[in-house]
């Protein structure tokens, strides 16, 4: 028998649809045909050589690049370094390395960053937002306002051995007299390296009492003559009772917090 082919027709919302974006592309045709070129406000060969066009592109650019890099700023200026390394090592000595998963631990290191951070990010409020958004200071001052509560933070958690090795590599011709004539952007990567170091030593601390209970656990395995039984296996579920008869997450957090000079 002959197969009779079944013609689609299309339904009546596609052709409006259709219609309708057709009538939209005819009418900005004819809206750009009657107006020239089109151009968007504030960009354009005008602007160049206009002063105010200027200040304007490159507020512009120096607010994309702000964005572009406040998740970089996160983890340079803020306890959040410290924070995620610790939890990462905590879940690795357990021996659970996919939990609690990554979303839980970012939001809770996200979270324990605020919390730390919130008497530095109230005296910026005070000294600098608020100030500034009364019209009382200008724009350089504020900055200069907000950033001083962020360097004492720093300087307050940055051992005198990282500060020291990168004033000895920074370009500055004289040595500073003082800790207040350290350059910013030497205090960052100061600060960083001393967040990586207290949080591998942290973490260290945290791996010892799970790394005696694999040790027993394999002595006891090998005497028993059961080599082929993968140590981890039995070791896993004392580790996590010990870890919860402890109340792990809650020395280990509150040791966190406690850990931050301010």
């Amino acid at each position: 028998m002959t197969r009779i082919r079944r013609i689609s027709h299309p339904s009546p919302r596609g052709l409006l649809l259709v219609v309708a974006l057709g009538g939209v592309a005819i009418l900005g045709s004819g809206c750009v045909a009657a107006n020239g070129t089109a151009s968007v406000p504030g960009v354009g060969p005008q602007s160049v050589d206009d002063p105010s066009g200027r200040a304007t592109g490159v507020q512009l650019l120096l607010l994309l690049t702000t964005l572009s890099l406040a998740p970089a700023l996160l983890l340079m200026v803020t306890s959040f370094t410290r924070i995620i390394i610790v939890l990462s090592l905590v879940r690795n000595a357990v021996g659970v390395p996919q939990l609690p998963p990554n979303q839980v631990l970012l939001g809770l290191g996200f979270l324990l960053t605020v919390f730390v951070m919130a008497p530095v990010w109230q005296t910026v409020n005070r000294d600098a937002l608020q100030p500034y958004l009364a019209g009382q200071i200008q724009q350089g001052e504020a900055l200069k306002r907000a950033e001083d509560p962020v360097r004492t933070f720093m300087l307050a958690q940055t051992r005198e051995s990282d500060l020291d090795l990168f004033v000895g590599l920074s370009s500055e011709a004289a040595a500073p007299e003082s800790i207040e004539q350290v350059p910013t952007y030497v205090v960052i990567p100061a600060f960083i390296l001393s967040e990586l170091k207290t949080a591998f030593l942290m973490g260290f601390i945290i791996f010892v009492p799970f790394l005696i209970i694999d040790i027993v656990v394999s002595s006891a395995l090998l005497s028993m003559g059961m080599m082929m039984l993968p140590p981890v296996v039995v070791s896993l579920p004392f580790k996590i009772l010990l870890f919860v008869l402890v109340d792990g997450w809650g020395l280990i957090i509150g040791s966190l917090v406690k850990s931050f000079v301010t």
